[in-house]
């Protein structure tokens, strides 16, 4: 640890690692439309003086991924993958407190949209291989990471890296989604569906000479409210949730409706097909309209590695040698670009980042110096750790 510590630990510059927060904070990348081209473009620039290599990824219409890669000499039979998203979403209608885009610091806490959810982990990882590259440490495997775009909606970036077969050697995969610097071992899935009816119109007098769409949802709605999932209760994340999330139908009050649409929130724990809950709604809505339509808005998988892996193993003795962390590993519900990840590669992962959770995706968003900087330490030790040296 006291190699370590002032091996590389002691190059942390605070003052400059909380400047490189803020100028990826004062870059607008909320999506729509995302923007996080100019995201990486700045983190490039950052890292023009360093021997890493960055590599952007153009996707068009100013959005991109970015690969930083550290150099290596060493074996390639052990590749750690740590993984950000550079997209935000909207600051919200609420007055802040301070501007979104900002980057203010007051009461060492760092206010903007994305210093919790999720710049201050990409932040963090990129500065952890900049950290560790520039105190020379040579590592005895391939140490990368990915920044993505388009998480915030539909996991674009990473289904792109995936589709590309960029990180299909990984062997491992920390994602810095916000987690106050503990380990989620597992997060749920989602699926997220829009659900119509259709029916007849006729006069809101004569309701027998129509085909009411919404009295079909309502049916609808109330069989959703029974559906029974098939699961087993996950040791951290529970259960499976299903929740009606938004309806819109009709003309006028006088008019049958023809016409009814649902939205639907379904979160699922490991060992759940989102293809089979799929087929089971369409089942459901079959028995009730004769009319109908179902869209797929969002699938995500839920994501869950053994505690007892080697890996998770591995992290949480980083956490205790090195900055006397207590680290418990546990569960969240949120989904992260690790859905899209982790069916793919089948590598063990989890998230850990200094945001703090419930902080996401609200006003007023920060992160804490304190915890912003114990992380690039904890991602400086966990690839010495994993990786080893040469």
């Amino acid at each position: 640890m006291a190699v370590l510590q002032s091996k590389v630990f002691d190059r942390i510059d605070e003052k400059e690692a909380v400047q490189f927060l803020q100028s990826l904070i004062q870059v607008n990348s909320v999506n729509l439309p995302g923007n996080e081209k100019e995201v990486a473009e700045v983190i490039q620039s950052f890292l023009k003086t360093c021997s890493l290599q960055v590599e952007l990824d153009d996707l068009g219409d100013n959005r991109a991924n970015i690969f930083v890669t550290y150099p290596n000499g060493g074996k390639d039979d052990k590749f750690l993958v740590y993984s950000g998203h550079l997209d935000t979403v909207p600051t919200g209608k609420v007055e802040w407190e301070h501007d979104p885009f900002s980057g203010e610091v007051v009461d060492n806490k760092v206010f903007g949209r994305g210093t919790t959810d999720m710049k201050s982990g990409v932040a963090a990882m990129v500065l952890a291989l900049k950290y560790l590259e520039e105190a020379g440490v040579k590592l005895n495997g391939k140490l990368q990471f990915v920044g993505t775009a388009g998480e915030e909606v539909d996991g674009y970036g990473a289904k792109t890296v995936v589709e590309k077969g960029q990180i299909d050697k990984a062997t491992a995969l920390v994602v810095s989604e916000p987690s106050e610097n503990q380990i989620f071992h597992a997060h749920k899935g989602c699926l997220w569906l829009e659900i119509t009816t259709y029916g007849k119109t006729a006069h809101g007098s004569m309701p027998d000479k129509g085909i009411n769409a919404i009295l079909t949802m309502n049916e609808i709605i109330n069989r959703l409210q029974t559906y029974q999932f098939d699961y087993k209760p996950h040791s951290v994340l529970g259960l499976p949730t299903l929740n009606v999330g938004t309806i819109e139908g009709g003309v006028k009050t006088n008019v049958v409706p023809d016409q009814c649409k649902l939205t639907i929130d379904i979160r699922t724990v490991p060992g759940q097909s989102n293809e089979q809950i799929l087929q089971d709604i369409e089942n459901l809505v079959k028995a009730v309209a004769l009319n109908y339509e179902i869209k797929v808005l969002n699938s995500m998988a839920s994501v869950g590695t053994d505690e007892s892996d080697d890996f998770i193993k591995l992290a949480i003795e980083t956490g205790k040698n090195h900055l006397n962390l207590e680290l418990k590993p546990s569960g969240v519900n949120y989904y992260t670009d690790a859905s899209v990840y982790c069916p793919h590669l089948q590598v063990p992962a989890f998230i850990f980042g200094p945001g703090i959770p419930t902080l996401a995706h609200q006003p007023n968003e920060y992160v804490e110096i304190e915890k912003f900087i114990e992380s690039i330490q904890y991602f400086i030790a966990l690839a010495i750790d994993y990786l080893g040296e040469r």
